[in-house]
């Protein structure tokens, strides 16, 4: 159940290029600093529903595009403890900074790019709970936008996250402990739940609600109904009882309602390519499906979103499926889950 694996530390370009290779249908590994100079020590442990990774490095960019989410077909949440150095985490139109103490919520099935770097001579250390994506987005209000949220390392809940990953850690290997274990990760889904949005929140009375509640309801209901050409300013503003200078102010860190919509969108296509059971549809019918006015502007639009095209993101999606299906690492078996 927590069997713990400490890899002995790399350093220089063969360990930077060990890494590039067990990393390469999960993203970039990019050293800012000379390869010769490049360290990384690891740890990691199985913690029954996921995963725990503590990590030391040089500084680093981990660079995960569209095309390294067809290949890996991973989909996963990362909660992310900044505990030494500094984080940088970029999604979209979403950029958060870490800080010692702080925390984020991190959604592989997006492309990101993450910076990891140190400060006055210290390498950066960072832990991550790794879930399964059934684990924690039916406690989310809007999963499918929750990544960057940042939890700062001054909130009370914050550090309570930092005692129980700590906790995880010591945890022994017995039967007894399983139970322990699974309360605490279900803890921490919690507190992360809390922080970016209860599922249970977003079906309230959203009249009372405060501004983020009203959000993430809003946003529940534009991806449940990305197929539908019912999100218009208009139809959301009836919907919830708002005038469209609220509604506009809600969405103003997300680049606007309409590039929201059309980002989910674009996200939800990704998702249907790389998905074995849809990856025989034809892109005329995905594009008319979400609500593009034609298979070229959806191409286009899509190729702009993520680097590659649709046919692109489909073949390298199936190209992994046939190459890997024998692979059985550690997020494969928490792909199994």
């Amino acid at each position: 159940m927590s069997k713990l694996a400490v890899a002995p530390p790399g350093i220089g370009r063969q360990a930077l290029a060990a890494l590039r290779a067990a990393t390469s249908d999960i993203c970039d590994v990019i050293p800012l600093d000379a390869p010769d100079d490049f360290y990384l020590l690891s740890a990691t442990k199985m913690t029954g529903k996921g995963m725990l990774v503590e990590s030391v490095t040089s500084p680093l960019e981990y660079d995960r595009t569209a095309a390294h989410i067809a290949r890996g077909g991973l989909d996963h949440y990362h909660i992310t403890l900044c505990s030494q150095g500094q984080i940088r985490f970029a999604s979209g139109r979403r950029e958060i900074a870490l800080r010692p103490g702080d925390v984020c919520l991190i959604d592989m099935a997006q492309p990101s790019r993450t910076w990891l770097t140190g400060t006055g001579g210290e390498r950066s250390r960072q832990t991550s709970l790794i879930l399964p994506r059934p684990v924690l987005a039916p406690r989310l209000a809007h999963p499918d936008s929750s990544s960057a949220t940042l939890l700062p390392g001054c909130d009370r809940r914050a550090r309570l996250l930092a005692d129980q990953f700590a906790a995880l850690w010591q945890q022994p290997e017995t039967v007894d402990a399983a139970a322990v274990t699974a309360v605490i990760v279900d803890g921490i889904c919690d507190v992360i739940a809390e922080v970016a949005g209860r599922a249970a929140d977003a079906h309230g009375d959203v009249g009372r609600a405060e501004r983020r509640l009203l959000l993430a309801a809003i946003k529940q209901h534009i991806d449940a109904n990305l197929h539908t050409g019912a999100l218009s300013a208009d139809d959301l503003c009836s919907r919830f009882r708002l005038s469209r200078a609220s509604l506009y102010r809600l969405f103003e860190a997300d680049g606007g309602l309409a590039h929201y919509v059309q980002d989910q969108r674009l996200n939800r296509a990704l998702l249907l390519l790389i998905s074995p059971a849809a990856r025989s549809r034809r892109l005329i019918d995905l594009a008319v499906e979400l609500q593009f006015s034609g298979d070229s502007t959806f191409v286009r639009a899509f190729r702009r979103q993520f680097g590659l095209t649709p046919g692109e993101i489909r073949d390298r999606a199936e190209a992994w499926s046939r190459e890997t299906s024998a692979a059985d690492g550690p997020l494969h078996v928490l792909g199994r889950r």
